[in-house]
């Protein structure tokens, strides 16, 4: 079988920065759903079109393909007595987006005279990013798989 759309494909990746350093591999194979499903980073995905079991895809893809171009407008300065913690550099923080009132992840990336520099771009935002895919399986989508967009059974992401 080749992938195709509306298959459930399973794959082993890892993940290299613009160094070639490894920064992501799968402990386990992820399963997405194939066909536009955004399971998968769309370039990442339209390699993978009409591909069979052992195939392997290797792409690499520029920020915006990847993670996003780095947003000036998502580092703030902080002052440090708004955090219920005392913070580190390295630590996670989710606040409620106020324009949209998503919930975002924001890094501590600075420390210094009482203040925190707060980052909510994705770590990898900015840089050109190698996703490396091994094809393991192929399968058709459920009826229900497709209801919902996404994989479900033992590979995949839960509902929250």
């Amino acid at each position: 079988m080749k992938i195709a759309k509306n298959s459930v494909v399973t794959l082993d990746y890892e993940m290299f920065d613009a160094d070639n350093q490894l920064i992501d591999k799968t402990e386990e194979p992820i399963s997405y759903l194939h066909g536009g499903y955004d399971g998968i980073f769309p370039l990442v995905e339209e390699q993978l079109h009409d591909k069979a079991v052992g195939d392997v895809v290797d792409v690499t893809m520029a920020p915006d393909d990847a993670f996003g171009e780095q947003e000036e407008d998502l580092i703030r300065i902080e002052p440090l007595d708004v955090f219920p913690v005392e913070v580190e550099v390295g630590m996670m923080f989710e606040a409620d987006d106020p324009e949209t009132g998503e919930v975002m992840v924001y890094r501590i990336t600075d420390v210094a005279d009482g203040k925190a520099v707060v980052d909510g771009n994705h770590p990898l935002a900015g840089q050109r990013i190698r996703f490396k895919a091994t094809v393991k399986d192929i399968r058709p989508a459920t009826a229900e798989e497709l209801e919902h967009g996404h994989v479900h059974g033992a590979h995949d992401h839960h509902h929250h």
